[in-house]
């Protein structure tokens, strides 16, 4: 447990929790929600253009504010466009290439009720606001597909840009409040073909997109940073047992006979003649061996060499005698 309390293992445990909760919390759930909302958007398309076109009283009537369900449905209206209230949307991106895409409030019947209507894009010129076409004043009939509010991020709403009143998003509220009009909470999208229609703006493709992709992908990371910290946890609880275990374990290599109670030690003080397995059992052998076991060492000659007697010189008469007596000869 101490080795695990260091600095460096919280610190590791502190960023794989914080990693998997980032991942199951935000990551995940945003590429999934991408994918739900992408999935809802197709859905919608794919009923809306298989719908006839409606009078914009019937689907979106006034008052009631915008309902999701009626998103990109084709509407109808009749009015004429406020060309002196006009605004551009500036930074937007079409076929890949930068665009200007212009919105012209349109007033329905009386001027009673007015929509933002998005009539399409025109191609920048070396960065700087390209000529728009005027829309026609007259009354005129006009369809378009019903969109949702962008929204306007703080600090980027309506600004004036070489002349003109410019915004970075498409919000009816935000235009309303710069051009002194009271808009609808949503604006049409002008079909081609129409009367000051200008370039086409293409539906979204139908496809999810990688979104359901990237969100597996998160959870599989959430998912596998724990295990990856435990992998290395018990490898280093593994690695430090076989450590000690080594550390632990007798030097068979530093073992000699020389020590004490070892096999070698022993049957190296045992008697050459006694504890012999091979002993003499011939007479003669037997005294041979009784006259190596009594006599002493003279000269070079030691005690308990394998053919040494004693010596004549040193062992007494006595000695002789009884040997003579008992062996015989």
């Amino acid at each position: 447990m101490r080795t695990f309390l260091r600095p460096g293992w919280i610190a590791l445990a502190v960023v794989v929790v914080a990693f998997a909760a980032l991942c199951f919390s935000v990551l995940a759930p945003w590429q999934l929600g991408k994918n739900t909302a992408t999935d809802q958007r197709n859905g919608l398309i794919k009923t809306a253009v298989s719908t006839p076109t409606a009078p914009l009283s019937e689907v979106a009537p006034a008052g009631r504010g915008f309902d999701p369900s009626t998103e990109w449905r084709e509407v109808s209206m009749t009015g004429r466009y406020l060309t002196d209230r006009e605004v551009l949307v500036r930074l937007r991106s079409v076929s890949e290439r930068p665009a200007v895409e212009v919105l012209t409030p349109f007033a329905i019947g009386d001027g009673s009720r007015v929509v933002l209507v998005d009539r399409g894009y025109v191609r920048p010129e070396q960065g700087a606001l390209p000529d728009v076409p005027v829309a026609p004043s007259a009354e005129t009939t006009i369809v378009g597909r019903i969109r949702k509010s962008e929204g306007t991020t703080p600090g980027r709403g309506a600004h004036s840009e070489a002349g003109a009143l410019a915004v970075y998003t498409i919000d009816p509220v935000e235009v309303g409040r710069a051009t002194d009009t009271t808009l609808d909470p949503f604006y049409l999208q002008l079909s081609p073909g129409q009367p000051g229609a200008l370039g086409e703006i293409p539906l979204p493709q139908l496809d999810s997109g990688p979104y359901l992709s990237y969100g597996l992908q998160w959870l599989a990371f959430g998912i596998m940073a724990p295990l990856g910290a435990g992998y290395f946890i018990v490898s280093e609880v593994r690695q430090r047992r076989r450590a000690k275990a080594a550390a632990r374990a007798p030097d068979v290599a530093g073992v000699t006979s020389s020590e004490p109670g070892s096999p070698d030690d022993s049957a190296s003080h045992k008697d050459p003649v006694s504890h012999n397995d091979d002993a003499p059992r011939s007479r003669r052998e037997r005294v041979r061996a009784d006259l190596r076991s009594a006599g002493t060492g003279s000269g070079t000659r030691q005690r308990f060499q394998i053919g040494s007697g004693p010596g004549t010189e040193s062992t007494s008469e006595q000695v002789r005698n009884k040997l003579s007596e008992r062996y015989g000869g």
